[in-house]
């Protein structure tokens, strides 16, 4: 079992979740239930999945939910364009939050690599 919270890509995933819930406060409101809702779920679970899977009992089940958790911001990533193209997002934004969310994969990626040795 690993202590979640000490994980600097848990932690980096929820202060990167509270900004992702910040930008998208400014979406229209005809979005609420569509792109808003969207990406705030698939933004929440980055964290939700590192740390469930911290929770298993075994390596191989977390890096499972790592897995789960990188798909998670390859969604996020997915949304971030569309929206960025909508012109929901402006551009600066935009690019502060694409380099966060490229950090936390490099990061996912390294804690996966590690555990796998």
């Amino acid at each position: 079992m690993h202590q979640y919270k000490e994980l600097k890509v848990w932690q980096k995933s929820i202060d990167f979740a509270v900004d992702l819930y910040q930008s998208t406060r400014t979406f229209p409101k005809e979005e609420l239930y569509g792109m808003t809702s969207q990406l705030n779920r698939a933004v929440i679970s980055i964290g939700s999945n590192i740390a469930e899977g911290a929770g298993r009992n075994s390596d191989k089940e977390f890096l499972q939910f790592l897995s789960y958790a990188y798909g998670s911001t390859c969604e996020v990533d997915t949304q971030l364009i569309i929206a960025s193209r909508l012109k929901m997002i402006e551009l600066d934004k935009f690019k502060k939050l694409q380099n966060s969310l490229l950090e936390i994969q490099k990061m996912l990626f390294s804690l996966k690599s590690s555990k796998r040795t």
